[in-house]
């Protein structure tokens, strides 16, 4: 198993209709290889472009036919394969062998990419240290509306069970998204609106056992059509236990800190087990000239808050989903796709039987994207987009005022193919949006008033091909992001982060100048990608606690009173954000049946306040990997290694992580009965049992990552 992968090597295909390919292993080298190394960085930058020296001419001469590289969908309506952002996909195959509870940790260990954790059941991504809301969550090309970037233990509802693809588009993705995808776009793709004829039943049915929250999942999705109507339905279920953890569940950072000296839990992670059950619905009439089609989706479930014993979160999330795409048009315009999904979220926060709070947040998305004609070599795309939300926090922690946001975008991407080596590509965003919050009688918001903001955004791209194998890419963009309404208006306790958070009505737009450059590989089954990145905010928004402590109306008291809660506020600061992403596959043996790969990545992050140096919040260490990839006709296998470096640039008032070594494999076979495709596959995850605290963790101190498990799985496509 493996937990980075380059684009291409991120690959694997339904039977029959895609190509398959074995998930890419990162992992760690062995203690030694780094003990005393400093420049371990540019180590595995040079590690990374080992494919460019690997082309020894018996390889080469027995290479079978190459297989398409996938087109990204996200973030391209020109549907080319030359997006210049950095890009990864998962699915088929390799999406069965990193599946996990939550889409975070099922992307974990992407280039640059990780996730935050508020135990086994939440986690969201982060890509290049960047989270929250500057990394967009989609669901089918419109985002998913939910809580889950207002607080770490809100998860957000998509579970990766129910993805038929997955796809992760790095950097300053503002172009086609607006200002709060600064740091990435994630698009999980369901196919629950068939785009493309169907003839005949097609299904697939996939279960999942094992893990260290015993974790039982299954699924089941069959479609069928005519050629003309097509209709899917699925329906998903998983159930888990709670948490084996390695040790103790508290760090040696605090444990034994207690008034009796009590070291805490052991060998299990206290309320951390959960259930999530999902299904959803949609047809689609399909011809030569495009298709239209509706959907509905319904996810719930129950897990615990692993801060607090007592505390169940209860999520509830209904969406309705139309899509169309009309081609081959005369005119102006020769394709339109039109996107449309209204979401109905609500969850409840129950502590010992009682609803404390109710967040709910509803309302619609709407995008039309038109492609025009081209003009000579220059290609080109443009749309509106538009979308209005309703948000509400009901109870005891109501730290948000009900507030309605209302958004309306204009944007526009143009690609000149200059000629065969270069590409350039432009492109530029304009959105308004409006905040109206509604205190609703509560004292804390008397003074919550409307705030307006027009952001605009513009990124430049080019890709230039030094011949047939390599080729550079680069991008540089300019970005606005308006401030959320958690960002404007809060001031009230939440007790998951321990926090009395306080909002800043007078935050103006966040601005950020972004650019990467990434050199890029690929011969055969030989592929690299390397890229550095740079982002520099004039004003990032971010939380600061202020040293000071609040009771649960906002008064100031000490430190040691019962229930007192760590002040934080929002506040804007110039902030920079710098690293860089390399990953690699070698065909090291090919004897024609058997095939082994050698996969290498790596990724960094530094970030701080440009003013005073400090470093910022959760951000990821270093991170290298090496890994094999082995098949054999029908049989694959896979082991990978990583290292995590320790995490000692954080804030005063952090704490550090140590650094860590994971050790995981998998196995599969892929065998027919009858007209059937089936492919049987077990996973060793933290095999060496590792004590694993994420940096980018809130629970860092309180709640580790999961021990040594085992995980079997089945999956039948007919």
């Amino acid at each position: 198993m493996s937990f980075v992968s380059s684009p291409a090597r991120a690959v694997a295909a339904r039977p029959a209709t895609r190509s398959s390919s074995r998930r890419r292993a990162p992992g760690a080298i062995k203690p030694l290889a780094f003990a005393s190394f400093k420049l371990a960085p540019l180590t595995v930058a040079l590690l990374c472009a080992a494919p460019a020296f690997a082309q020894q001419a018996p390889a080469t001469a027995t290479t079978p036919t190459t297989n398409l590289a996938p087109v990204i969908i996200t973030g391209n309506p020109l549907g080319n394969d030359t997006l210049t952002s950095p890009t990864s996909i998962v699915e088929g195959k390799a999406l069965d062998l990193r599946r996990a509870a939550t889409l975070g940790e099922t992307l974990n260990g992407l280039p640059g990419v990780s996730t935050t954790t508020y135990g086994p059941m939440v986690g969201r991504p982060i890509i290049r240290g960047l989270d929250g809301d500057r990394i967009r969550i989609m669901n089918n090309g419109l985002g998913s509306v939910d809580a889950s970037s207002l607080s770490f233990d809100h998860a957000v509802p998509i579970d990766p069970i129910s993805a038929d693809r997955i796809e992760v588009i790095r950097g300053p993705a503002a172009l086609m998204y607006g200002g709060n995808a600064v740091g990435g776009v994630v698009n999980v793709l369901d196919d629950r609106i068939p785009s493309e004829p169907i003839n005949g039943i097609h299904g697939t049915a996939q279960g999942d056992w094992g893990g260290a929250n015993d974790d039982r999942t299954g699924a089941v999705q069959v479609e069928g059509g005519d050629g003309k109507f097509a209709i899917r339905a699925d329906a998903y279920t998983r159930s888990t236990h709670e948490l084996r953890i390695p040790g103790y569940a508290q760090s040696g950072n605090v444990r034994g800190q207690d008034d009796d000296g009590d070291n805490g839990p052991r060998g299990r992670l206290p309320n951390s087990d959960g259930r999530v059950h999902g299904g959803g619905v949609g047809m689609a009439w399909t011809g030569d000239s495009g298709y239209a089609g509706i959907s509905y989706s319904g996810y719930d479930s129950d897990y615990g808050s692993v801060a607090e014993d007592s505390v169940r979160l209860k999520m509830r999330q209904q969406r309705f989903g139309a899509t169309g795409e009309v081609r081959d048009l005369d005119g102006f315009f020769t394709s339109l796709k039109a996107n449309f999904a209204y979401t109905d979220y609500q969850h409840k926060e129950v502590d010992d039987g009682e609803t404390g709070t109710i967040f709910k947040n509803h309302g619609y998305e709407a995008r039309i994207e038109g492609r025009h004609r081209d003009f000579g070599p220059i290609s080109g795309s443009m749309g509106i987009q538009i979308s209005q939300t309703q948000f509400s926090a009901l109870g005891s922690e109501a730290l948000v005022p009900s507030t309605d946001t209302n958004n309306f975008a204009l944007f526009d991407l143009e690609q000149w193919k200059v000629n065969d080596r270069l590409t350039l590509s432009a492109g530029g965003r304009v959105e308004y949006t409006r905040l109206a919050p509604s205190g609703g009688g509560n004292e804390r918001f008397l003074d919550a008033s409307k705030r307006d903001f027009t952001a605009g955004s513009f990124a430049l791209g080019a890709i230039y091909k030094l011949n047939s194998r390599w080729s550079l890419a680069a991008n540089a963009a300019y970005t606005e992001r308006a401030p959320t309404f958690y960002e404007l208006y809060a001031n009230g306790p939440h007790e998951a982060t321990g926090q009395y958070l306080i909002g800043n009505q007078n935050l103006n737009k966040e601005r950020s100048f972004s650019g990467d450059l990434g050199l890029r590989f690929k011969e055969g089954p030989n592929k690299a990608n390397f890229s550095v990145f740079y982002t520099h905010f004039r004003n990032y928004i971010t939380e600061a606690n202020t040293g000071l402590f609040a009771d649960d109306d906002g008064e100031i008291v000490p430190s040691n009173t019962d229930d007192a809660l760590s002040q934080a506020v929002y506040r804007a600061v110039p902030a920079d954000f710098y690293g860089f992403e390399a990953s690699s596959t070698t065909r090291i043996w090919d004897s024609g049946a058997h095939k082994l790969d050698l996969n290498l990545s790596g990724d960094y992050t530094h970030a701080r306040n440009s003013d005073t140096g400090e470093p910022l919040p959760r951000i990821p260490p270093l991170r290298l990997g090496m890994g094999f990839d082995y098949a054999y006709g029908p049989w694959g296998a896979g082991i990978s290694f990583t290292k995590a470096f320790a995490q000692h640039r954080r804030p005063d008032n952090d704490t550090s992580t140590t650094g860590y070594y994971r050790l995981d494999a998998n196995a599969s076979y892929a065998f027919k009965v009858g007209q059937t495709q089936w492919l049987a596959y077990v996973r060793g995850l933290n095999l060496t049992n590792q004590e694993i605290r994420y940096a980018t963790s809130v629970l860092r101190d309180v709640a580790p990552e999961g021990g040594r498990a085992v995980m079997v799985g089945l999956r039948a496509s007919f």
